[in-house]
């Protein structure tokens, strides 16, 4: 069921943003060469704490899930690039690293993802990134009132077939509110003009990613991480947003922490 929220409920969501776009930034600043996938998942574990927040992900298990995930965050690196399960990892010189993470504060829930490289970038990682990063902000100006689903998918469609990447639609976009995971899905490939209407009070994740050579996805022993079929490397951008009358409004924004 898709649920629109008023005014007063986006509102009450602001504060969920805000820690998930904090707890991200200060992820992204401490994740280093020589960090242990643990560390961070440590580390949000005990930002979670002090914040009184609930975490999404530790007792999350879906049909797809092979046991509940365990950990407060998706750590993807390399050929990893969703539902990371954090494992005893040192980040080495070079890596892609993704982090994924959704909680609960008040009963409101936030989900943002973001992609960097750790140590010496390689140009096409750079390139990967910032296509994920570019759809992601074609797939929020998209999200107006009187566009629809099929918009936002072909917004973001838009930018990766410019660079020549291939999309997978298995998994993508969300609906955000009382859980973490709720109706409508958002592929990142459509027609524009088709689907659901965007509505005043529309709460979703948008959430591009994409593989450089493949849109194949291999799962892990673990029942969790998902892997290019090729071994080649992935990235993954995401926001939580609410439309309104006058426009997207971000609520995992992270530019108020000087970085994007």
């Amino acid at each position: 069921m898709i649920e629109l929220r008023t005014a007063a409920e986006i509102e009450a969501m602001r504060p969920v943003g805000r820690f998930v776009a904090e707890t991200l930034a200060t992820l992204r600043d401490e994740t280093k060469v020589g960090t242990n996938l643990l560390a961070i998942d440590r580390r949000a574990h005990d930002l979670i704490k002090r914040a009184g927040a609930e975490s999404c992900y530790i007792d999350y298990h879906p049909s797809f899930g092979a046991s509940p995930f365990g950990k407060v965050i998706c750590t993807s690196i390399n050929d990893a690039v969703l539902h990371g399960l954090p494992h005893d990892y040192v980040l080495r010189d070079g890596d892609l690293v993704s982090l994924d993470f959704a909680v609960a504060v008040d009963g409101w829930v936030a989900d943002s993802a973001v992609s960097f490289v750790v140590g010496t970038p390689r140009d096409e990682d750079l390139r990967l990134i910032d296509t994920a990063e570019r759809a992601l902000d074609a797939a929020i100006a998209s999200a107006t009132v009187g566009h629809k689903i099929g918009d936002i998918s072909a917004a973001i469609a838009g930018v990766a077939h410019s660079e020549g990447y291939s999309i997978n639609t298995d998994f993508g976009g969300h609906g955000v509110g009382r859980i973490m995971h709720g109706d409508p899905h958002i592929p990142n490939d459509g027609k524009a003009g088709r689907g659901y209407p965007l509505r005043a009070g529309l709460v979703v994740a948008l959430e591009p990613w994409f593989l450089q050579t493949t849109d194949e996805l291999i799962t892990d022993p673990d029942g969790w991480t998902l892997r290019s079929a090729d071994g080649s490397r992935g990235a993954h951008a995401e926001h939580t947003i609410a439309i309104t009358a006058d426009g997207p409004i971000v609520l995992t924004d992270r530019s108020f922490l000087g970085v994007k």
